[in-house]
């Protein structure tokens, strides 16, 4: 197996999608709720053009001119790679294979975050996926930080209605001054909405993008109880079909930059389809968090006595 390029291992894995619809009705899958594909509103970016290593270089293959990337977690090293541009607002998204096999301890990660920038103030929103034991599920984890309320972590998480290790599955954030949504395969399984409660929480610096892969031992298998087996590794993901659109931060001149409460009718991401969800959307969500979500922060009265505010109320809108 060490001897085939990443090259064939694309192709091998392309043909493995042709058995997914066999393998859905083996496992007797939930059929999702029709959506609004918002994916097919942006282009897909090479990697070259819009993206740059973070750290573990040798560990990150670019496949078809970059269309597609591998980051693998081995023994020496994790890896990860973020966009050349910073974003005040966007949609982002990465179509997104896992690793098989016994995975636990590993973290795969997709996100947007500028901790680089604000160390101590930082925002974050943020994709986790979190390994699996032997014949169990990957769990997907939702997080958001902002301006450094990292004591407060606002966790909920998933379990998925497919195995996201068979094919490539599409996982969408939009961020704006309206709300932020987490999409899986377009269907919204997460919403916060930008009001009172969240006012000092809700993200509101420039982000980045980020796509890493690292061992999250100590945490992300049952507390810390199941780490990284590297005997089974190394552990690979793989990333296509990237978008990112939205406001660019211009670093040089910041007053030239566009506003972090843009033209409805110049900005797509700021435009009527990205304000509210629509009704077949809010459908959407309620199945999926009905039938797939198993903790929320929100429901957390050990950790939370006194829960955050958000979890108690509504609050009065701030757009």
């Amino acid at each position: 197996m060490l001897s085939i390029t990443h090259t064939a291992l694309y192709v091998a894995f392309s043909l493995i999608s042709l058995v997914t619809v066999a393998s859905s009705m083996r496992h007797n899958s939930p059929i999702p709720p029709p959506t609004t594909s918002l994916t097919d509103r942006f282009p897909h970016l090479g990697f070259d053009a819009a993206f740059t290593y973070l750290f573990g270089g040798k560990n990150i293959k670019k496949i078809n001119d970059g269309s597609c990337v591998s980051i693998t977690l081995d023994n020496s090293s994790g890896c990860g790679f973020k966009s050349k541009e910073m974003y005040y607002y966007g949609f982002f998204s990465a179509a997104i294979k896992l690793p098989s096999d016994y995975s636990a301890g590993v973290v795969v990660a997709f996100y947007v975050s500028n901790s680089q920038v604000y160390p101590h103030n930082h925002d974050e929103i943020d994709f986790e996926f979190l390994g699996h034991e032997k014949r169990k599920d990957w769990a997907l984890q939702t997080n958001i930080y902002g301006n450094g309320s990292t004591a407060t972590g606002r966790e909920e998480k998933f379990y998925l209605w497919f195995d996201p290790t068979i094919d490539f599955h599409e996982y969408s954030i939009v961020w704006n001054q309206y709300h932020i949504v987490f999409l899986v395969d377009n269907i919204p399984v997460r919403e916060v909405s930008h009001n009172e409660a969240m006012s000092r929480a809700y993200p509101s610096k420039p982000m980045s993008v980020y796509a890493t892969i690292w061992d999250g031992s100590d945490w992300a298998t049952h507390g810390g109880k199941k780490p990284v087996n590297y005997k089974v590794g190394p552990f690979v993901a793989w990333f296509k079909d990237l978008e990112m659109a939205g406001c660019a931060w211009n670093q040089t001149s910041p007053a030239a930059s566009c506003s972090k409460r843009g033209s409805l009718s110049r900005d797509p991401v700021e435009g009527n389809e990205f304000m509210k969800l629509s009704e077949q959307q809010q459908r959407g969500m309620q199945w999926a968090r009905s039938k797939f979500m198993f903790y929320s922060y929100c429901d957390d009265l050990k950790r939370f006595p006194v829960l955050p505010m958000e979890c108690r109320g509504r609050g009065k809108s701030l757009t």
